[in-house]
């Protein structure tokens, strides 16, 4: 029998437990490779579907709410796991996908696509000053932030291809 230390932290959830749930993302952090990659597909899919539902207004407004609430989340999952940051917790790339979302000019199979990559290859890089939260705030809004800053990357980067796109043809 293992002990503690040597135990696999995702041994450490209970997907019954509704925090532990949404951490993982609704089970989509367990799967591997790329636990991240797995989240920000699940909150791609479930974004567009609360998009086609929700007004854009209170998708903000749950947006944000969802980072508030991650914070605490993601804080107290990673201290059941005893872990700060296990890649399994994806309730941080859920919050940054769906800023991501939020300002796309259409909610469409490409659109989303260019989103999902962007988003992803911001949030793996971790560009300064991304990088330095990351390591430096050991916390649920350490964790938060880093997604929240490749997020606002993201919105930076598609409205400049937007621009480009629309210089070029127009």
């Amino acid at each position: 029998m293992q002990n503690t230390a040597q135990q696999d932290p995702r041994s450490r959830l209970s997907l019954t437990n509704p925090v532990h749930l949404l951490a993982v993302g609704f089970g989509s952090g367990l799967l591997r490779p790329a636990p991240g990659t797995w989240g920000s597909l699940a909150a791609t899919l479930i974004g567009v579907a609360i998009l086609q539902i929700m007004p854009l207004k209170i998708f903000l407004f749950f947006t944000a709410l969802c980072f508030v609430a991650g914070c605490f989340i993601c804080q107290k999952t990673a201290d059941d796991m005893g872990v700060h940051d296990h890649g399994a917790i994806v309730w941080d790339e859920f919050v940054g996908i769906f800023m991501v979302l939020a300002v796309l000019p259409e909610i469409n199979i490409v659109w989303c696509a260019i989103g999902f990559v962007i988003f992803r290859l911001f949030d793996i890089l971790k560009p300064y000053p991304i990088r330095y939260f990351d390591r430096k705030l050991k916390s649920g809004f350490g964790i938060m932030i880093d997604d929240v800053l490749a997020a606002i990357y993201s919105i930076i980067t598609i409205y400049l291809l937007l621009y480009v796109l629309l210089e070029v043809f127009l």
